[in-house]
């Protein structure tokens, strides 16, 4: 298992492979101040500070919260993908209960590894542990004409 942090500092997965294709600075997550805490096939973990993502009523924007769960969706998807890349297919999120404050932490785990497709459980909880948002992505596994970087593969 990997230990990671902030998106756009070249510490990613992620951000290695946006490094290679010169967009590294246009990451969404990391304008929304998502930050890796692990990365590995079986988990990954990630943060999100409440704070510059809420919607008009003080809470935690939804958007921000799927915007987070396909992220670390993403990253567990393409650390599973075999050196081949991955793309969003289906996002859910259902939204429990209200974060305020503090920042919200994402874990990530596999419920399906397949061949062309990968399928994530993604649990939201706030500060205190309460469970806020549960998400399931699938990613396809694509085979590219460009491929992914051998930095991404080394990781």
């Amino acid at each position: 298992m990997m230990t990671y942090g902030k998106i756009g500092c070249n510490d990613t997965i992620g951000d290695r492979f946006a490094a290679e294709r010169g967009i590294l600075d246009q990451q969404l997550a990391a304008k929304l101040g998502i930050e890796f805490r692990e990365q590995a096939g079986e988990r990954v973990v990630a943060t999100m500070p409440v704070e510059g993502n809420l919607q008009p009523f003080g809470l935690l924007h939804g958007g921000a919260n799927a915007v987070l769960a396909e992220t670390v969706g993403s990253v567990a998807a393409l650390l599973n993908a075999s050196g081949r890349n991955v793309v969003g297919h289906e996002l859910s999120c259902s939204h429990h209960r209200a974060a305020r404050s503090g920042e919200v932490t994402a874990v990530c785990t596999p419920l399906h590894i397949g061949r062309t497709s990968s399928t994530f459980d993604i649990v939201i909880t706030d500060d205190r542990g309460n469970r806020t948002c549960t998400a399931r992505l699938t990613c396809a596994v694509i085979e590219l004409r460009r491929p992914v970087p051998r930095s991404v593969e080394a990781a």
